[in-house]
């Protein structure tokens, strides 16, 4: 079995079982807690020192089941256009999570007609926008089961195509209303707070309406620096494919509020799709 060893660890988020621990426990004590059944949620994937709150503060208000799928955009450039890694399991300080393989080849086979869609666990190897929201995951749901999937150059219509596959494959694997959707984003990114909170406002009334199409144009239409707004239309098509309810905005900061530069900033949101 390919155990993928942690990318970042140490760097975006602690690198010992203690320190990750610890952390995770000091991220969550100040969420407030829920169990909102959810198709799917949006969360940062900056290192936690950024954006760790915001992304604790989204899942802890959400019902985590046992199997969950993370879309997330292809920092690397490696790998397949959309890679699946259906096999195996992915190593954390003091833990190992393992792959959930039957749904993986599901979403394969669902996918297949979508360009470029492979199993395939070289796009997965250095990046870290998944890596950094399993110690997160793995707090709320011990039995975590995972479906990484790096998404790259889709169009719009094809992130639609994409999350329509996902529908279909849970519906097929059964168990339907425990699995969750987790698109990993963030927002602008390096410019002035300012101006990064105006463009990411622009995308997020958008991606609040679900409308996955409405997403990508606002993305494009604004300039807005979203590097995960494939893997969030892909989440919105999903979540209407299921007959889930409207989107709702959780938070929003930016590396600014962390340490008091506001001059070049990186924005961050968390959003839950409620279920049906």
């Amino acid at each position: 079995m390919h155990a993928r060893p942690p990318a970042v660890a140490g760097r975006f988020y602690p690198g010992t079982a203690a320190e990750v621990a610890h952390e995770v426990a000091q991220l969550y004590a100040g969420a407030a807690g829920g169990d909102v059944r959810a198709a799917a949620v949006m969360c940062p994937h900056a290192g936690w020192v950024y954006s760790g709150k915001l992304a604790a503060a989204t899942l802890a208000g959400v019902h985590v089941p046992e199997r969950v799928v993370v879309l997330c955009p292809n920092h690397t450039g490696a790998g397949a256009r959309v890679a699946v890694m259906a096999e195996g399991a992915w190593q954390l300080p003091g833990a190992v999570v393992p792959i959930d393989a039957p749904l993986a080849h599901a979403i394969l086979d669902e996918a297949r007609a979508v360009r470029g869609v492979r199993d395939d666990a070289r796009a997965h190897a250095g990046e870290h926008a998944i890596e950094v929201l399993l110690p997160l995951l793995l707090a709320r749901q011990p039995a975590l089961r995972i479906v990484p999937i790096v998404v790259g150059g889709l169009d719009g219509d094809e992130c639609v195509a994409l999350g329509q596959a996902l529908a279909r494959a849970v519906a097929r694997a059964g168990d339907g209303a425990d699995v969750l959707v987790v698109a990993s984003s963030d927002m602008s990114h390096y410019l002035p707070d300012g101006e990064a909170r105006r463009r990411d406002r622009l995308a997020l009334d958008a991606l609040v309406t679900g409308d996955a199409g409405a997403l990508v144009d606002a993305v494009v239409d604004h300039d807005v620096s979203m590097c995960g707004v494939r893997p969030a239309a892909a989440m919105l098509a999903y979540a209407r494919a299921r007959g889930a309810a409207l989107p709702h905005l959780v938070g929003y900061a930016t590396s600014g509020d962390a340490f008091g530069d506001y001059d070049r900033v990186v924005g961050y949101a968390g959003v839950v799709v409620p279920a049906a």
